[in-house]
């Protein structure tokens, strides 16, 4: 059996990073899902433009930030029930949380009744 050289190895890494996995059956994400993440992504989007903007009031501030609060709650919420959903839900709310961002109680109750659900 003839030996592996640099070449052949290079070949397939080449090959392989222009391969896109495929997703197998049930790992597919819901629409329902990708319009929560949505909806959250621009609500979060939302509240740091308020935030930021200059000459925004409490009253501004507060609104924007319980309409993201509400849209990650959504999310939280959400029975995901299939693999595609469970892996896209948990990877995104670990980014959330990497931000920071998943500090309410509230939260962590949303995504346990949801596991009870699913």
């Amino acid at each position: 059996m003839p030996g592996v050289t640099r070449r052949t190895l290079f070949a397939f890494a080449a090959v392989a990073s222009f391969i896109e996995p495929t997703v197998a059956e049930g790992e597919a994400t819901s629409p329902e899902l990708q319009v929560l993440i949505s909806a959250h992504e621009t609500a979060y989007a939302a509240l740091h433009r308020v935030v930021h903007r200059a000459g925004s009031s409490w009253g501004d501030r507060k609104r924007a930030d319980r309409i993201e609060e509400q849209a990650l709650l959504a999310i939280c919420s959400y029975p995901a029930t299939s693999r595609g959903d469970r892996r896209v839900k948990a990877e995104y709310l670990l980014t959330v949380e990497a931000r920071g961002e998943l500090d309410l109680e509230e939260h962590v109750q949303a995504i346990l009744y949801s596991m009870m659900r699913a």
